[in-house]
């Protein structure tokens, strides 16, 4: 399984409606509207990366209200759990 995050710009005036079109495409898990330097994150999850060249400049850069998008690639996953355990490896109280 391929997970990508996705960076999404667009027009104010759209947004909550951009954000809803890109929650409904397929091999969109989930989409987040946020404050900073974008305006939504939308975390994409394929079986091919085939499948992101279709998603994102295929479909959701076409959706009206999308100016511009910045998509990442996931390595690998690390979990809360994970880091906890890793951290605290030797600190074995006596």
């Amino acid at each position: 399984m391929i997970t990508a995050i996705v960076l999404i710009q667009t027009a104010a005036d759209r947004l909550a409606e951009a954000a809803q079109e890109i929650a409904d495409l397929d091999g969109v898990d989930e989409v987040y509207s946020c404050a900073g330097d974008v305006d939504l994150i939308a975390m994409l999850r394929v079986s091919r990366h085939e499948d992101l060249a279709e998603i994102v400049p295929g479909r959701i850069n076409k959706i009206e209200g999308v100016l511009d998008t910045d998509t990442h690639i996931a390595f690998r996953s690390y979990s809360r759990r994970d880091t906890e355990a890793a951290f605290s490896i030797g600190l074995e109280e006596e």
